[in-house]
């Protein structure tokens, strides 16, 4: 357990724990790959605000288009294009790069 996951509060922990279980479960295993792992290494580190911008994201039922908005492959709506959607997809690029260059893909 990280520094940080041993700091949080109950609040924030169980907060995280519904978190992940509805970015590892978007049923769009693209989308999975991404914002599970986000939770796992970056939630703990996300603001209340953060938190409450990436449930707005996670709320959208559409996977295709949400990993659209995160691949930037199509125009994402103002009201989700926040840096919370920047840390994201600065993440899914970090995370590619690092599974391609241990030879993924």
């Amino acid at each position: 357990m990280t520094d940080t996951c041993a700091r949080l509060t109950d609040d924030k922990r169980n907060r995280l724990g519904r978190i992940a279980f509805r970015a590892w479960r978007r049923g769009f295993r693209e989308a999975d790959l991404v914002l599970g792992p986000f939770t796992d290494q970056v939630g703990p580190t996300l603001t209340d605000a953060e938190l409450d911008d990436f449930e707005a994201l996670l709320a959208q039922d559409d996977d295709h288009e949400l990993y659209a908005w995160i691949i930037e492959s199509r125009t994402t709506p103002d009201a989700y294009d926040t840096p919370l959607l920047g840390k994201i997809r600065a993440f899914m690029r970090a995370h590619v790069a690092a599974a391609v260059a241990e030879g993924a893909g």
